[in-house]
């Protein structure tokens, strides 16, 4: 059974979507230019947030010491970020232990 629409909610300038308007509608990257314009279009639809890295940090799961834990989650927020600088520091002053199969 289908729900009767509430009157006092009904509104002449936004009706409800039939699947005709559906098959009609257009994305707005076609349809904004026409009608803001070329640049102000641009603003609009450019993605949010920050831009993606080349090369984004990879999820892991890793088991550490109790000890190295603790010794990190001491000065805050943050840690894991420190942990990743520490290992980097550790690569870089080991310049010819590289990967190794």
């Amino acid at each position: 059974m289908r729900k009767k629409p509430n009157p006092e909610l009904a509104d002449a300038e936004n009706p409800n979507w039939t699947l005709n308007t559906f098959k009609k509608s257009r994305p707005a990257r076609e349809v904004l230019p026409q009608i803001l314009g070329e640049q102000i279009s641009e603003e609009l639809l450019k993605p949010r947030g920050r831009p993606r890295l080349e090369t984004p940090k990879e999820r892991i799961n890793i088991r550490l010491s109790y000890e190295v834990i603790q010794h990190f989650k001491s000065s805050g927020a943050g840690w894991q970020t420190r942990i990743d600088a520490a290992l980097r520091e550790f690569i870089q002053s080991k310049p010819n232990s590289g990967l190794r199969r």
